[in-house]
């Protein structure tokens, strides 16, 4: 065991001397290496970032994971009584603890701009729908829980609606006027970006204060109805789910037709990240495959330099496994250190707040760390490299002849 271990720490020395004579040739003949590796590192790196802006995306749309829409309907159509949905609803989320649950109210409310008044459309909405929506603002703040004591209640509007009222400044604590049941002075407190498809006015309101400012004509006909969501932990997304349903129907009677759904990305079977991924393989391996041949080339070329060199060394009692052992080590010795300025060179690139800026296009609000299996996906592609590139050429010194070989 000795004998092997020393055989081995023994081969290491001996590859690292050899790289050290020969400097120069190591490295010209690496710097592919060490850039086929920066590459499929930065690949695999900047590929995170990519589909961690997928990911916030779909988390917009539909939710983080696990994110259940819960819809109540009764045999004649009507609306369950709202007060008893309230109080149902409540009691359900402090029953399982659920801290993110929001009621989310689609409605239009009447604005008065200074070109005259317009309908514009109207999300109420609790205070955990920014979280668990990852709604992001280009000013200002999310609500808060003092959001609801307001007297003037507090609005978030997007970037149209914030253009047609001249964008003033939120620390002057701007207002604008809602024109619904009772004329109300409603507060700007933030601003949030539009997609491209976007071209009328929206705001956010707390579904509470939604509701205060409905109309009673317009209540009538059934225009308060939220949607009921609940943020969940995907482990216990199937439980929850089965026993909200029991407990909604025991309460509200056989015949209402309870359904709790996941709405978020994740509860569908397909990879919505599979085009990514197969993106990002298909570059890693053409990068991976060219810095290989370029090395096993370099490889031969020097080894035939080196040919008498090997000679005089079997000569002097060198096994054929010693031989062929100790090319195979320069080689990987040699791509495991252009493998590490690889990574290092991938850590810069990837975390560099332009190259992420640039990927993310403004869709990332959480930018994930370097992905420790990218730095070790670089350093396995470096070693597998140096083996492959060194098999041929240790091959070929070991079927050289003694005398042959010193001779050259």
């Amino acid at each position: 065991m000795n004998r092997l271990f020393s055989n081995i720490v023994g081969s290491f020395v001996e590859a690292w001397q050899e790289l050290r004579i020969h400097k120069t040739r190591v490295m010209l003949s690496l710097i592919g290496v060490a850039v086929a590796v920066c590459a499929i590192t930065t690949v695999v790196g900047l590929g995170a970032v990519a589909q961690q802006s997928i990911v916030e995306g779909n988390e917009r749309s539909g939710g983080r994971s696990a994110t259940l829409s819960l819809y109540v309907g009764t045999p004649d159509g009507t609306p369950v009584d709202p007060d008893v949905m309230q109080d149902l609803w409540t009691s359900t989320l402090d029953r399982y603890s659920i801290d993110y649950a929001s009621r989310v109210l689609y409605s239009s409310q009447t604005v008065q701009f200074t070109d005259g008044a317009a309908p514009v459309t109207a999300i109420g909405v609790d205070q955990p729908y920014g979280t668990m929506h990852r709604v992001k603002l280009t000013d200002g703040a999310w609500f808060s829980p003092d959001d609801a004591d307001r007297l003037a209640p507090a609005v978030l509007v997007n970037q149209i609606f914030y253009d047609r009222i001249g964008q003033p400044d939120l620390a002057t604590h701007p207002t604008t006027t809602l024109l619904g049941g009772v004329p109300t002075t409603a507060v700007v407190t933030g601003v949030y970006p539009v997609s491209t498809w976007e071209t009328e006015p929206a705001m956010y309101l707390l579904t509470d204060t939604l509701i205060a400012l409905t109309p009673p004509e317009q209540a009538a006909m059934g225009g308060l109805v939220p949607n009921y969501e609940l943020w969940v932990p995907p482990e216990a997304s199937d439980d929850l789910t089965t026993a909200i349903t029991r407990d909604f129907t025991s309460a509200l009677g056989a015949t209402t037709d309870v359904q709790l759904n996941r709405q978020d990305y994740a509860a569908y079977n397909e990879d919505p990240f599979a085009s990514i991924k197969l993106l990002v393989g298909g570059v890693a391996g053409l990068v991976l495959l060219l810095g290989a041949l370029g090395l096993v080339n370099i490889a031969l070329v020097t080894l035939k330099q080196r040919i008498r060199e090997i000679g005089v060394r079997r000569s002097f009692g060198a096994t054929a496994g010693r031989v062929f052992f100790a090319v195979m080590m320069e080689s990987i010795v040699a791509t495991v250190v252009a493998g590490v300025v690889g990574v290092i060179g991938a850590v810069l690139i990837v975390t560099n707040p332009v190259v992420q800026g640039f990927i993310a296009q403004g869709m990332v609000t959480d930018f994930p760390p370097f992905p420790v299996e990218a730095a070790l996906l670089g350093l396995a592609c470096a070693t597998g490299v140096g083996a492959l590139a060194g098999l041929l050429p240790a091959l070929v010194a070991v079927r050289v002849k003694v005398i042959d070989a010193i001779r050259y």
